[in-house]
């Protein structure tokens, strides 16, 4: 009876065991699915299964020269794939640092400083202003920070619409924020090599697709041609987007609430567009 009880110990232990490992394994792969779903990685993925397939049908088919070829590139293969996967590699990296550190969101005060944005977003529309405004996240900028000009600058709309005006000098380039603070203005960021990105969008809108393939950072785009308002965030654009749509998306992304402020009207922002643009006289203005 004594040696049963061990026995049956042994084989639930091990079987419990076996659980784990399967529920591991499947957890394992349904985040690595998630992470590529919806990116290019994922017909890459599907074609690398085909192959894994046909190699494997090579070797309980015996032939030899196949499997012979297979084996001997097997190892170089690893290294293929990850330069294939490393923008993929990075993000899942990032996700998991972001996971185990003990900050949740931000300063309170941010979300204040995130309605400036959607404030001057909506006044650089209705003036057709190129703007492009990346907000920095977990992964530091500090590279594209110090490609442009230190500002260490608390944010206010005020100062954005001064950044981006036609004739100021800084109006080229990105804004980069940290936290409520802008830290620097007229940075040079990556361009996106994204094939499959519309052939309508200019350098602008690369660069604020680029930054957020690279990092987790969020990218308010203006364009200069049409006004609109476009969000950046993980490789993907959504256009033509409306200031309340970019506020909810900001708060959304930030987990913060953000303050709802009235968004100034057309006769309003005329107004201010007089004000702070007087003596512009808006010609040869031409998407960036």
């Amino acid at each position: 009876m004594l040696e049963f009880l061990r026995h049956f110990a042994h084989v639930t232990q091990s079987s419990w065991g076996s659980i784990l490992d399967v529920v591991l394994v499947a957890a394992l792969i349904y985040q690595i699915l998630l992470l590529i779903r919806g990116t290019r990685a994922a017909p890459m993925l599907m074609g690398v299964g085909a192959l894994a397939v046909a190699f494997y049908i090579a070797h309980v088919s015996n032939l030899r020269t196949l499997d012979w070829l297979v084996g001997t590139m097997l190892p170089y293969s690893i290294f293929a794939l990850i330069v294939i996967f490393q923008i993929e590699i990075r993000h899942a990296l990032a996700r998991l640092g972001r996971k185990l550190t003990f900050s949740r969101g931000m300063p309170s005060n941010v979300s204040d400083a995130y309605d400036d944005i959607v404030l001057a977003a909506n006044l650089f529309s209705q003036n057709q202003t190129g703007a492009l405004i990346v907000i920095e996240r977990e992964i530091g900028l500090r590279t594209y920070i110090e490609s442009g000009v230190a500002m260490d600058a608390r944010l206010s709309y005020d100062l954005l619409a001064t950044i981006f005006r036609p004739s100021a000098p800084l109006h080229d380039g990105a804004v980069i924020l940290q936290k409520d603070r802008i830290a620097a203005a007229a940075c040079f960021l990556p361009l996106s090599m994204n094939p499959l990105l519309s052939t309508q969008l200019g350098t602008r809108h690369r660069a604020g697709i680029g930054i957020t393939e690279e990092t987790d950072a969020i990218s308010v785009i203006v364009s200069e041609e049409t006004g609109a308002i476009s969000l950046a965030v993980s490789g993907a654009i959504e256009r033509d987007i409306t200031p309340e749509k970019l506020r909810q998306r900001l708060s959304e992304l930030t987990r913060r609430f953000v303050a709802r402020t009235s968004v100034p009207s057309s006769i309003e922002s005329a107004g201010m567009e007089n004000e702070q643009f007087a003596g512009e006289n808006g010609t040869g203005k031409a998407e960036r």
